[in-house]
This record gives structure tokens, sequence and C-alpha cells, in this order.
């Protein structure tokens, strides 16, 4: 990966004059990884670029999260844009609804999983169950790291019939473990959805995609537009599939910046 600020010249002759379709995720990359997920906030002045690059007519943003939709919606609380919560499995945003279908049982296979996960784990401080209606997240980055390899145990024995039999999948995150419906659906999906709908629906013909973001989750997406538009990892250089990364969510700020002065070129 090269670091995106090296390259600002090359960035701009590509994106002056296009329609941009900008892909964020929320968590480590508008805001800081934080104990638990509530306390989480967009600094002021991410929101107000946001809302700046929204009013634009050559740009459109997606917010693509795992988060619940009505999470996300709330903690971002622009108008004007797509959110994606569920890691895709939920959209909403102007002329668009949808949700992504998913197996009649799933949703009583993923309560039962709560239920047992909430039982086995009683009295464990530092571990929480986030019920997302379409997924289960288990947090634990608050436990005693002696206690992690028990909480990764019991969740493995929880799930281990249903992920056999195909009835569920299971992702990794930073220091998560989620549940999630056993359909081929993922944030490259999503990104790629929506790039075609859009392109469909308008006469600017092939967007230029820019997706940022600092998740194994986002990997995804990396790989979906590796031959296309701009793919920006955050945090230190490593082995991800994006193209360009940032250090920290200050320089996701930064380069949210030189989009909008881009987009202010006539």
């Amino acid at each position: 990966m090269r670091y995106i600020f090296n390259d600002l010249d090359k960035i701009k002759r590509k994106l002056v004059g296009k329609y941009i379709f900008l892909f964020l995720d929320c968590d480590g990359t508008l805001t800081p990884i934080v104990d638990t997920p509530d306390k989480a906030i967009i600094p002021p002045d991410t929101k107000k670029i946001l809302n700046l690059l929204s009013q634009k007519n050559n740009c459109r943003i997606a917010i693509i999260s795992g988060r619940a939709l009505v999470d996300i919606k709330k903690k971002v609380g622009l108008k004007n844009i797509i959110y994606s919560g569920n890691h895709g499995f939920q959209i909403e945003g102007p002329k668009i609804n949808h949700e992504i279908a998913v197996p009649l049982d799933y949703k009583k296979i993923l309560e039962r999983i709560k239920i047992k996960l909430e039982e086995r784990l009683f009295g464990i401080k530092g571990v929480f169950v986030e019920d997302k209606k379409i997924s289960l997240a288990l947090h634990y980055r608050l436990a005693n790291r002696k206690q992690v390899p028990f909480i990764k145990t019991v969740f493995h024995e929880s799930i281990i019939l249903y992920l056999v039999r195909n009835k569920i999948k299971i992702r990794p995150g930073k220091e998560i473990l989620e549940v999630m419906p056993p359909v081929h659906w993922d944030k490259g999906k999503i990104v790629l959805w929506l790039l075609a709908r859009q392109e469909a629906l308008s006469k600017n013909g092939r967007n230029i995609p820019i997706y940022i973001g600092d998740d194994a989750t986002d990997e995804d997406a990396f790989k979906a537009l590796k031959n296309r538009g701009l793919t920006v990892f955050v945090g230190n250089a490593n082995s991800s599939q994006a193209k360009y990364y940032v250090r920290n969510v200050k320089e996701v700020y930064e380069l949210l910046k030189y989009i909008l002065d881009i987009q202010n070129i006539k």
C-alpha cells in the first residue's frame, strides 16, 4: 500500500470533474475505536465535511457499517446519504429502502444463540451481546485478557451446530465475534450493488468509487474495487487489499477535506 498523502497530485487529476461515490465505514474510520459502541462519537468537523460533500451534485455518500441500521443512522445523523447497516444487509437512503432476505428460521436461531451466550457468559465482566436484529455481536474488548480464551470457547460451542449445518456464518472483528446470516453477501457485494444502481439511475456514466475503512470486513470491498476507484485502509500499513492507507481517523478527516476541495474546483 502507498501512503495516500504522497500521491495527492495523482489523485487530484483522477477526481477533478468526476462523479464520486464515497463509501465510508464508521467505527475506526469516522470515529476512533472506543470501549463500547455507544461511546463512539463522530467529531463535529467530520460531520460538517460529510454534510458539505452530501450537498454536492457530483458526489454521493454511503455509510457501510456493521452497526444496526437504526444505530448507524442515529450515530451519523445526516440526511441525503445512504445508510447500510449489518455489513450491507440493511439499506436505506434517498429513494431506497431495502433489506436482504434471510432464511425463515434464521432469526429464531439468532435468538437461541443470544440466550445461550447470555446464560453461559453471565457474571463475566467486560462481555456483552449486542442484538442487531439481523446479526449478533459478542463484544469482549473490556474483558480480562485471561478470560478471552474461555469467552471464545463459549462462543464457538454455542454456534457450532448451526455453523456446520450452514444455518449461520460467523465473522471475527476487532475484539468482537459476530453471527451473520448464511447468505453470500458482504460489504463488497453491497458496494457493487449500490454502484450499479447509481449508474443505472443517473446520467453521469461511470462513477469513481472511493472506499475508506479500517476493519477486516472492509477487505471484501477493497477486493471488489481492486481495479476501480480508490481504496483506503485506515491504520498501520499491512497486508490489506487496499491500494492506499491513512494512519488514523484524523487523517481520514484530512482526506475528506481534500476531496471536498477537489469537488469545489470548477
